[in-house]
C-alpha cells in the first residue's frame, strides 16, 4: 500500500471514531432503565390455599427520560417450575392488609401506583403488595417477577426471592 494513501485512510478512521463516540455519548442519558434496590420482602399466609407478600424498594432512574407507572403486574415463579399470576393489592386496600395481619410488619413507604412519576435522575422508596393463590409452604420457596409498565411501552422487571 502507498505510504500516500495510508495517511488519509487513517485520518479519516481517526475521523469516524471521534465521531461514533460524539454520538453514543451524546444518546446515553436517553435510554430508559431503572435500577432496583430491594428489601427482605415479608411472606405470609392469609388462608390456608393463599398468601401475601410484601416488599419494599427503592428504585432509581439514571436517565434523562421520566418513568410515568402506567401498571404493575407479578408472576410467581413456583420451586417446580411452574408460573402463576399475582394479584397486586390496591393501594387503598394495603393499609387494612397490615392491620389485620400483623405477620406481615408495618408500612414503611408509600405504596406504587398508576400515574407515579420516576423524574430524571430521581431515587424514590415504595411498597408492592401482592396476593398470590398458593399455600405459604410453596410461595416461600418461589421467587417472583415484580414488572413496571411505563405508559409509553417501557417496561423494567426485578425478580424477588421468597425464600
Amino acid at each position: 500500500m502507498d505510504k500516500r494513501l495510508l495517511i488519509p485512510v487513517l485520518i479519516g478512521i481517526a475521523v469516524v471514531a471521534v465521531v461514533v463516540v460524539f454520538i453514543l455519548s451524546g444518546t446515553k442519558g436517553a435510554h430508559l432503565e431503572l435500577k432496583w434496590k430491594l428489601v427482605k420482602p415479608r411472606v405470609g399466609s392469609i388462608d390456608e390455599n393463599s398468601s401475601a407478600v410484601v416488599t419494599d424498594f427503592r428504585i432509581a432512574n439514571d436517565s434523562d427520560v421520566r418513568f410515568v407507572v402506567g401498571d404493575v403486574t407479578a408472576t410467581l415463579t413456583k420451586p417446580n417450575g411452574e408460573t402463576a399470576d399475582a394479584s397486586v393489592i390496591a393501594a387503598s386496600d394495603v393499609p387494612q392488609l397490615l392491620q389485620f395481619n400483623r405477620f406481615l410488619g408495618d408500612q414503611y413507604n408509600p405504596v406504587l401506583k398508576m400515574r407515579d412519576e420516576i423524574r430524571p435522575h430521581e431515587m424514590f422508596d415504595r411498597m408492592v403488595a401482592v396476593r398470590l393463590e398458593v399455600p405459604l409452604a410453596v410461595a416461600q420457596k418461589s421467587k417472583m417477577t415484580l414488572t413496571l409498565h411505563e405508559v409509553d411501552g417501557v417496561e423494567s422487571s426485578t425478580v424477588v426471592s421468597l425464600q
